[in-house]
């Protein structure tokens, strides 16, 4: 085929030189993704953050374009080009099944974005589907067994699932670019000069270290201030609380919710199937989000008119030390008329940025590894003093979110806000 290429801000162009790649672009499954988030509520706090599960999977497919084309050029005798085209639509096709408002509607409706994956690849009913069949029968199997790391082979598996991949560097990228900070940069060109393929699977020259540990930095600066900003968080809890007083509802008045979110029905019921999973996306629930706010029940209309209207939660740290003193703050909310079920919740965030492999854990990390000029290979934070102080280090919060109107004591409840602001010191929990 005549080569394609997509103008994209992070990569300049994304190059497209297969017919089954283009084919898999243009599938109705992903071009869904065009109307799904990569980051929904970080975007309600880095407002140009708008960009979608597209642009990301498109971005990861070019990445692994690059990585390949070095393969086949260079390691030839360690590398098999036929692994290239599998590898490129693994890449691709990684995220198929991300869905509306991904991670917390997977919290509230216990479903699973990576299962959702596997099977709109398998699924003889999908358009995906049958464009892999085109290339062998398995095929599609081997495209899902890449994404739940069953593939034999590691050099495909690493590169798109380890903790130095195709999807995180595409991901930090343009996650850094689109909500306008400097953190997630790094030096892609030198990491793609420095990869290279071994017999287990993927190392980097020991002369690129620098350009490694500036990624896993860039990958910390990322977690602790983008995608861990307690106003994104707010936003996830509120969001959250909102699903779950429809779940609630839909119990006793379900022909309102058959009239106003109609797709959701499935999910209420625990019968959604993968047709009912696809037909959602961010429009279809904002739709939904915006008819709710004039709804009769005072809870569902409140928290869907703070969500589209951007009235978050405030919040305070706390420890685990802490966490049962927290009850008093709680009846306190509850005495001034707010349900705690909904006006209240706990979110916990923690990264670990980089760890060695440790095979007692349940998922033990494949770690990074680097390649002398003697062909011996070492762990990076034998060579790193930096990644070593990074290594098997947790890193995040606890934080529990109340109705903003608990700072204001200005009205009625002033002595009980007095109260619950005894409680707080510099937006963290008072012991």
């Amino acid at each position: 085929m005549n080569e394609k290429v997509f103008r994209d801000p992070v990569h300049n162009y994304i190059n497209v030189n297969h017919e089954v790649i283009y084919d898999l672009i243009n599938s109705k499954e992903f071009q869904r993704l065009r109307r799904v988030k990569q980051v929904p509520t970080t975007a309600i706090t880095f407002h140009g953050a708008e960009h979608s599960r597209f642009t990301h999977c498109l971005g990861v497919y070019e990445i692994a374009r690059r990585v390949t084309d070095i393969f086949d050029n260079k390691y030839a005798d360690i590398w098999n080009p036929d692994e290239s085209l599998l590898t490129m639509a693994a890449a691709l096709l990684h995220d198929v099944g991300h869905g509306a408002y991904s991670h917390t509607f997977e919290r509230l409706f216990d479903t699973d974005h990576e299962a959702y994956t596997q099977e709109i690849i398998t699924s003889p009913e999908t358009e995906i589907n049958a464009i892999l069949r085109r290339v062998s029968p398995d095929f599609p199997d081997k495209v899902a067994s890449v994404i739940n790391h069953t593939y034999p082979n590691k050099q495909v598996v690493q590169l798109i699932s380890s903790q130095i991949d195709c999807d995180r560097m595409d991901y930090l990228l343009r996650d850094s670019y689109y909500s306008g900070v400097s953190y997630g940069q790094f030096d892609l060109t030198r990491i793609l000069r420095v990869i290279r393929p071994v017999k287990d699977g993927i190392v980097f020259s020991a002369s690129g270290m620098h350009a490694v540990e500036d990624y896993l930095v860039s990958r910390y600066q990322m977690y602790m201030q983008v995608y861990f900003h307690p106003a994104s968080r707010s936003m996830e809890v509120l969001l959250q609380n909102l699903l779950k007083r429809a779940k609630v509802l839909y119990l006793s008045d379900s022909d309102y919710f058959k009239q106003t979110a109609p797709n959701l029905l499935p999910f209420f019921e625990n019968k959604a199937e993968l047709a009912d999973y696809l037909a959602l996306d961010d429009g279809v629930m904002n739709t939904y989000f915006q008819s709710w706010m004039s709804s009769e029940d005072d809870i569902l209309s409140d928290l869907a008119s703070r969500f589209i209207n951007r009235k978050m939660f405030k919040s305070i740290t706390f420890d685990s030390h802490s966490e049962k003193e927290l009850n008093r703050l709680i009846e306190l909310i509850q005495s001034i008329g707010f349900d705690p079920d909904y006006y209240t919740g706990i979110h916990v965030n923690f990264d670990l940025p980089y760890d060695i492999y440790r095979p007692e854990k349940t998922n033990p990390r494949t770690e990074i590894n680097m390649i002398q000029k003697d062909g011996s290979i070492i762990e990076l934070s034998n060579l790193s003093a930096l990644v070593k102080t990074l290594t098997g280090t947790i890193f995040g919060d606890r934080r529990f979110y109340f109705p903003k109107e608990m700072l204001i004591t200005d009205d009625l409840f002033s002595s009980v806000k007095e109260s619950f602001m005894s409680h707080i010191s510099n937006e963290h929990f008072k012991h």
